[in-house]
């Protein structure tokens, strides 16, 4: 999803020790993925985290809901 001057969201993940699972933290805007990056850590950086990623926005497929923040990224002709 793109806003405003080619912008993108972004969510952003994060677990804190190596075993934890993920857990979503926030979103940023970007421009891109590498500047995602740098924005993100910067962004969240209050933890001393294990590992971090972001996942583009768009790149979320919605199971089993039609309606939402991401419905708009159902493949066509979904109902």
């Amino acid at each position: 999803m793109t806003w405003g001057l080619g912008e993108g969201v972004y969510e952003v993940f994060a677990r804190k020790n190596r075993g934890e699972p993920l857990r979503h933290i926030g979103y940023i805007d970007a421009p891109g993925d590498e500047l995602a990056r740098v924005y993100a850590w910067k962004t969240y950086d209050e933890e001393n985290w294990f590992e971090m990623c972001v996942v583009p926005r768009r790149a979320v497929i919605p199971v089993n809901r039609l309606e939402g923040p991401w419905a708009r990224n159902l493949p066509e002709g979904t109902e």
